[in-house]
């Protein structure tokens, strides 16, 4: 068994501003989200990317809304 196949796989999450929403986005408003998820968020805005474990509650593509309108990213 590879040590892929048994660690949780970290990925870069990125916030960026939007100012304009896809249809195929989830949009959400940052009250919304768990402490947990809320957390990450407020992470990301501060330090402009984190490694994280990529989850449903801050999927890719998603629109959080805040102060401004952040697109969710992983790369």
């Amino acid at each position: 068994m590879s040590t892929s196949d048994t660690e949780p796989l970290h990925r870069t999450l990125t916030l960026r501003r939007t100012d304009s929403i896809p249809t195929s986005s989830r949009v959400r408003h940052v009250d919304q989200l768990s402490e947990e998820a809320l957390t990450r968020f407020l992470e990301g805005l501060e330090s402009g990317s984190i490694a994280v474990l990529e989850d449903e509650e801050l999927a890719d593509g998603d629109v959080i809304i805040h102060t401004d309108y952040f697109c969710v990213r992983y790369d």
